[in-house]
């Protein structure tokens, strides 16, 4: 009896040795709170932090994330650069905007490959439009001053010969309020995301001018690869959480491979009801038309970083394009080690 349990504890202690070799051990997180700074978290630009957090992703990696949700991009910005936010889930173009006033920020794990932005002209207050000399001294409606939204609207201008100065820009969010807004004809263009331009473009209530909302129409208008929605943080926070860092990206290329294979029932047990607008089967029809700009593996593009810094200096004459040291804008370190975890 007594040698029988000797075999057996020695069969389960070398059954254990075998085993510790495939437990990887967490490194200590340097943070395990973390709060994150959105602007407008219901769009689809988004929708790897949503499912990420939805699915548990976050906590998987030790993480407690709390999650501030902003009317755009450049109020989430002003959360982080303030110190009231650790990291801001926002547009890539940023990080450049920040470094032309001498702030170093970092993007470190990539969720979108193509910016999902739509530029569109209110049929009800436009209904002769013509070209974008046609939009001077209207109000255009972004999802909030400053913002990517307003970054591609000011693109969009600028190749049509007007300036920013020659239109009034007008914060409408980037859920109903913007619905409400474009069909009270309280503005008269507007650049956002989907869900809201796809349902205002199938009830006819816009006319699309200019669509980065796939990879073939972010060419165009671009003329290249351009990042856009990601996670990004001051170089300083990176340096001084690297695990932190890590666990963020992890969390974040889970939620891109879960993407990858998800249906449109999947989508919809997995966000709230409310990021629905009210319509299931417009919000999927939403989804189906950026799906292919959702990032796979979380990797920044080579070539992106210059497309977005080529776009935003052709437009902002305070961004000198060779002042900007592209190298400082991203590192694709923490989402290469995550996507050798994942396979993503």
């Amino acid at each position: 009896m007594l040698n029988r349990r000797i075999f057996t504890s020695a069969a389960a202690l070398g059954a254990a040795a075998i085993a510790v070799p495939h437990i990887h051990a967490q490194p200590k997180l340097e943070k395990t709170k973390i709060s994150i700074a959105v602007g407008g978290k219901a769009a689809f630009y988004y929708l790897p932090l949503t499912i990420s957090e939805q699915l548990g992703y976050f906590k998987a990696e030790g993480l407690e994330v709390e999650i501030s949700d902003f009317a755009g991009g450049s109020r989430a910005l002003q959360a982080v650069v303030g110190g009231s936010a650790d990291v801001c889930s926002g547009a890539f173009e940023h990080t450049i905007n920040l470094q032309a006033k001498n702030q170093f920020f970092q993007c470190f794990v990539l969720q979108g490959r193509a910016p999902q932005i739509a530029v569109g002209v209110s049929t009800k207050n436009m209904p002769n439009y013509k070209t974008i000399a046609d939009l001077k001294g209207k109000k255009i409606g972004v999802s909030a001053p400053g913002s990517s939204t307003n970054m591609v609207a000011n693109l969009v201008l600028s190749r049509g010969g007007l300036k920013a100065s020659d239109v009034s820009f007008i914060g409408v969010g980037v859920a109903a309020g913007a619905l409400t807004a474009l069909r009270a004809g309280q503005i008269d263009a507007i650049s956002n995301t989907d869900p809201v331009m796809t349902m205002l473009e199938q009830k006819g209530d816009v006319k699309i001018i200019s669509d980065t909302r796939t990879l073939k129409g972010t060419q165009e208008v671009f003329g290249g690869m351009m990042p856009a929605a990601c996670l990004y943080t001051s170089a300083e926070f990176v340096q001084k959480n690297p695990n932190t860092c890590q666990a963020l990206a992890n969390a974040i290329v889970h939620g891109l491979k879960w993407l990858q294979t998800a249906g449109p029932g999947d989508i919809i047990k997995t966000v709230p009801e409310t990021y629905l607008l009210g319509d299931r089967a417009l919000y999927l029809a939403s989804f189906d038309k950026v799906r292919e700009s959702i990032a796979i593996d979380g990797l920044v593009p080579a070539e992106g970083p210059k497309t977005a810094l080529n776009a935003i200096a052709s437009f902002d004459p305070t961004v000198k394009a060779d002042k900007i040291d592209l190298a400082k804008l991203y590192t694709n370190e923490f989402a290469k080690r995550a996507k050798d975890r994942f396979k993503a």
